[in-house]
């Protein structure tokens, strides 16, 4: 999805029985084709798809084609299945040395290091618990929580992204391709670098805070008339703006919050403070006041996020064509910018095997036209 956005040319390929996710919604509820549902939709848009049967001679010879013309090809099967295949990394880069192949898996490719859990699944659910999100996410008296957005896989596609692109930044230098592997794990870990330092240097493990922050103060989401709102403001600067604006400048020298050390040292006394300024004022008030000067956002619901003009002005929500339903659904938009390219309209994901006969024929000509020019230079 990342690098569809970024003007690649995607080709998803699936199975006859098609990616399991297409199944997954929400469906509208008009949608009697049931194409595929808001998952699939909101990951697999700008790319197009074909269906190969890689257990088969014929979906093997395909996908070596596809391969010979392509600079990545990316893959999140479990461990040793394309090698079981017969495309494993060594066959496919003998097939076009400067090929990109780059893997996302749990527990990481042996070829880079093998874990003892390299053939285990692995969900977003699951790195997130491992890694150490879930142990310092949640209330102080409250469960470990897993964060609502699914970091776990969204993050090691990011890893992925970096790490491929300097692959085929170096392949276009010297015509040689390159692994990359990224473990869900890794990444997650990765993540959670501030809890790994934090016990180097101190020998405490770090646990839940709530919203708060272990070495920042204040950095907290407060309760207001009408919900919740984040602030943060930790430097003296900050510190001093928003003691001034909630009417509180006898504390900017004070010995308990003056220094960065001490509102930490004392950060129970400075959320007493602030809350009992944000209790008495709703969410857009508190945002009015403190807007410009310090940190700070409300806690929004998506429909807030629906109304709220700097997503509408980074066109941070796009419409686009649901096949079926009479009306088009909303996704979120390309949240990389370019300075001087126009932004292209998003296309809907590709229905099963769409582009098959489109992809094949277009290899098909690229075939042609290599074998034209290995004539032509034989003569």
């Amino acid at each position: 999805m990342l690098l569809a956005d970024m003007g690649a040319d995607v080709v998803k390929v699936e199975s006859p029985a098609g990616d399991f996710t297409r199944d997954q919604g929400p469906f509208t509820e008009d949608d009697e084709q049931r194409q595929f549902g808001g998952y699939f939709q909101s990951i697999n848009r700008n790319k197009r798809g074909i269906v190969l049967d890689l257990r088969t001679p014929e979906g093997r010879d395909a996908t070596e084609r596809l391969v010979r013309h392509a600079d990545v090809l990316i893959e999140n099967y479990r461990n040793g299945v394309m090698d079981r295949l017969g495309l494993s990394y060594e066959h496919l880069q003998r097939v076009n040395p400067r090929l990109v192949y780059a893997s996302i898996r749990g527990f990481g490719d042996r070829r880079t290091g093998e874990s003892p859990m390299v053939d285990w699944p692995a969900y977003d659910l699951t790195v997130q618990a491992i890694s150490g999100v879930m142990a310092t996410t949640g209330e102080p008296d409250g469960p470990p929580t897993k964060v609502g957005p699914g970091i776990g896989d969204i993050v090691p596609a990011l890893f992925s992204v970096a790490g491929l692109l300097a692959a085929v930044v170096k392949a276009q230098a010297t015509g040689q391709g390159s692994f990359v592997d990224v473990a869900m794990y890794d990444a997650m870990l990765a993540l959670c670098e501030r809890q790994v330092y934090q016990y180097s240097y101190t020998g405490a493990v770090p646990g839940r805070q709530g919203s708060s922050h272990p070495l920042l103060s204040p950095f907290d989401v407060l309760p207001c008339r009408d919900g919740w709102v984040s602030i943060a403001a930790p430097s003296d600067t900050h510190w001093a703006r928003l003691c001034a604006v909630i009417g509180h400048e006898e504390l900017i020298e004070d010995p308990r919050t003056a220094m960065a050390g001490d509102r930490v040292t004392n950060r129970a006394f400075v959320r007493e403070v602030i809350e009992s300024w944000t209790e008495q004022r709703n969410k857009r008030e508190i945002v009015e006041l403190l807007g410009g000067q310090v940190a700070v956002g409300a806690v929004q619901t998506v429909d807030d996020i629906y109304a709220d003009p700097h997503v509408k002005a980074r066109r941070m929500l796009v419409d686009i064509d649901q096949p079926g339903p009479a009306r088009n659904v909303t996704i979120v938009g390309r949240p990389i910018k370019f300075l001087g390219t126009e932004e292209p309209a998003l296309r809907r994901a590709p229905l099963l095997g769409e582009h098959t006969d489109e992809v094949l024929a277009e290899l098909d000509e690229l075939d042609a036209n290599i074998r034209a020019e290995s004539k032509e230079n034989r003569n």
